[in-house]
């Protein structure tokens, strides 16, 4: 009798897949290595609310689907970062904990808190550059000044009459200030309040005529008319605010910025760190994240361990160069 072949067949490839994705969730993480059946945990040194907080927080999620495996935040504040820091270091190197921070606890901490028990060169690794939020040069509405280089102009012709707020001695927005005060050779006051919750507020009262503060801070402020941003402090125009133009145009070394992103313990496995890498540089150029992260005034980076530990070796120098100038020591 002759057989007839059935009309359509399964090949053997699909018939595998559809195989694996009947397996019971259980049974799937059987199939993965040890070490992705564990969540990944993110250090962050700061408390819940702030910016590299709500930054991871965001991307969490779509990092978690990317990989396969739960993430978890873990706020470990206090000390300017340091807590946090020794958490991570007293973490196994196991591929599955790492540290969430801005840059300055590997940059600025150094500088102002003296016998910190970590080195930064030492102790971490770099993994990826998540994102940059820069820090904007703004001036109250009554400042004659509706341009940087008005503003230059009016503070050489007013030598210490101008006062500027900044979020705190030692802060990004201290560093920032001092750098711009030698680098465009002007002499403005030096106002330090407890944060851009009330250094910001100060500006748009008029009680200081200039201050330096991320997007977020400021934006709500201009648009009512009560300051007047000028510039973004670095050598090139930010993709969060492009008609705003440079403090320093064309100029290398001058970005100033919250550097957003992840570094490991040294010694974690190397192929957990490209891993882990990869798959941030994927989610933050999603689309829907793009937007939400750009809406909290950071512009998404993404990329190799490579180029992070080349912008936090720059950021390094900064730092150390703006500390000399503002007269910081260690406490």
């Amino acid at each position: 009798m002759k057989r007839t072949r059935p009309p359509w067949r399964i090949p053997a490839a699909a018939l595998l897949c559809l195989a694996a994705s009947a397996l019971p969730a259980h049974a799937r993480e059987a199939q993965q290595p040890p070490q992705q059946q564990q969540p990944i945990r993110f250090v962050v040194p700061y408390a819940t609310g702030g910016l590299p907080d709500t930054v991871i927080r965001r991307i969490s999620n779509d990092l978690a689907e990317r990989l396969g495996q739960a993430v978890v935040v873990d706020n470990k504040p206090g000390a300017g970062g340091v807590i946090g820091a020794q958490n991570l270091l007293s973490s196994p190197v196991d591929g599955n904990t790492y540290l969430f921070s801005d840059s300055a606890f590997m940059s600025i901490t150094p500088l102002t808190i003296k016998d910190i028990p970590y080195d930064p060169a030492r102790d971490f690794v770099p993994v990826s550059l998540v994102a940059r939020a820069p820090n904007f040069l703004a001036v109250h509405a009554d400042v004659p000044a509706r341009s940087a280089q008005e503003f230059v102009a009016l503070a050489k012709s007013r030598p210490n009459q101008i006062n500027c707020g900044s979020s705190g001695i030692g802060t990004l927005h201290h560093l920032t200030l001092e750098s711009m005060k030698r680098t465009l050779e002007i002499e403005v006051v030096h106002v330090p309040f407890k944060g851009s919750g009330q250094s910001v507020p100060a500006l748009a009262g008029g009680q200081t005529q200039c201050a330096l503060a991320a997007l977020p801070s400021i934006i709500g402020f201009a648009k009512n008319g009560r300051i007047r941003i000028l510039a973004v402090a670095g050598g090139k125009a930010s993709p969060l605010a492009p008609e705003v133009p440079p403090l320093y145009p064309g100029k290398e070394g001058q970005d100033f910025a919250f550097l957003l992103g992840v570094v490991a313990k040294k010694g974690t496995p190397a192929e957990s760190i490209e891993r882990l890498s990869a798959a941030l540089a994927e989610v933050v150029k999603r689309p829907a994240i793009v937007e939400s992260l750009q809406a909290l005034g950071v512009d998404p980076i993404g990329g190799s361990p490579q180029a992070y530990g080349t912008a936090l070796a720059q950021d390094a120098q900064q730092m150390a160069t703006a500390a000399k100038l503002a007269g910081i020591g260690m406490q």
